[in-house]
């Protein structure tokens, strides 16, 4: 009866682990399949813009992440709202797995941004609202990974990062609503209405492409991130 007691729990763990492995391999080969698909969409089959000319192609890449760069601060800020109201670690882990995340597709918005608008507006870089709200996202995954690195430890900068998503969660919609509220050289929202059906396709493809990409490293971040404090919470029991 004790050999049965004690291996019981062994095989919920390790029925767990086989979950979560599954999960991470399935994210891995779809958004690896689907990102080859997006490639052959982009350079391959999707017809060159009129106007544009080959530089429009990074638009199937520059769209999606600024999707998910936006997505990105609102899962913070969700995130560490609840670590805030529960004070369970799991929510703190993700919003710094997802902080990590978004600081890397903030900067890839801005690079694709300025390689797109060199060709089409002669510079690398112009402060337009869009650009400017979009930086200013940059520098609040920049700070709130900051804090955590040079903050108070423990609890106390958790709580300063914490404060400083919730702030960021508001530029989110500003980004949005740029280019309805300024003047701006940046495309309008309603573009996608006016692509040909094969640009909107590819489009799509590639939005749900990085979708599935982001979840997979986020999954694998937050895991690994989730192992990173289990540990430090040991070395502070044990020092």
């Amino acid at each position: 009866m004790a050999q049965t007691s004690i291996s019981q729990p062994v095989t919920g763990s390790s029925a767990t682990y086989s979950t979560r492995s599954y999960l991470r391999d399935g994210l891995l080969i779809v958004s690896a399949a689907l990102m080859a698909v997006t490639l052959y969409m982009v350079f391959m089959w999707v017809p060159t813009e009129q106007n544009l000319g080959v530089s429009q192609r990074i638009f199937y890449f520059h769209v999606p992440l600024g999707w998910i760069g936006m997505l990105s601060i609102v899962v913070v800020a969700v995130a560490s709202l609840m670590h805030l109201i529960t004070g369970k670690e799991k929510w703190d882990s993700l919003a710094y797995a997802t902080a990590e995340l978004g600081v890397i597709f903030a900067t890839l918005i801005l690079v694709t941004g300025a390689i797109w608008a060199r060709p089409v507006w002669g510079v690398w870089w112009t402060w337009d609202a869009k650009l400017t709200t979009t930086l200013v996202l940059w520098f609040i995954y920049v700070g709130y990974l900051m804090i955590r690195a040079y903050g108070p430890s423990g609890t106390q900068g958790k709580r300063y990062a914490s404060v400083i998503a919730l702030i960021g969660a508001i530029d989110s919609p500003i980004i949005y609503k740029a280019t309805d509220w300024w003047r701006t050289a940046h495309p309008e929202r309603n573009v996608p209405s006016d692509l040909a059906s094969e640009m909107l396709l590819t489009l799509l493809v590639a939005v749900v492409t990085f979708t599935v990409l982001y979840a997979y490293l986020l999954v694998e971040r937050y895991s690994l991130r989730k192992s990173e404090s289990d540990l430090d919470e040991l070395h502070q029991r044990t020092a």
